[in-house]
């Protein structure tokens, strides 16, 4: 089964970088997508960024410039690049990976989860 693995989270100062990764260490699929997603206490979970299985990216408004993402959905394999961490960063962040499948035209997305990694952005 896939299990997403994230790693690279912790205490950071504003100003401050960190790069997260994630692994898939079960089977491998072919993902469509993965991203990075955050939820900070109280609040719901967003789409940080995403990449593709076609090389496109997305990223929220509040990270453009500061985060980049990057890996290859063939690898299973997902990098955030983070700089200028600011306090309202604070989250945890979960990894993201999306497949379709069923029958004729694989129209139903199945979403997988990592545990999750907390970054703290703090002085």
């Amino acid at each position: 089964q896939v299990r997403l693995v994230e790693s690279g989270g912790g205490l950071v100062q504003p100003g401050g970088s960190l790069t997260l990764s994630c692994v898939n260490s079960g089977k491998n699929f072919r993902f469509s997508a993965m991203a990075w997603y955050r939820q900070a206490p109280g609040k719901a979970r967003e789409l940080v960024a995403r990449i593709t299985d076609r090389g496109s990216t997305n990223y929220a408004d509040s990270v453009k410039g500061r985060f980049t993402i990057s890996g290859d959905t063939l690898r299973n394999a997902v990098y955030l690049q983070m700089i200028s961490l600011k306090p309202e960063d604070t989250a945890v962040y979960y990894c993201n990976a999306v497949r379709m499948v069923g029958p004729v035209e694989r129209t139903f997305a199945v979403d997988y989860w990592g545990e999750g990694t907390l970054i703290t952005v703090s002085s």
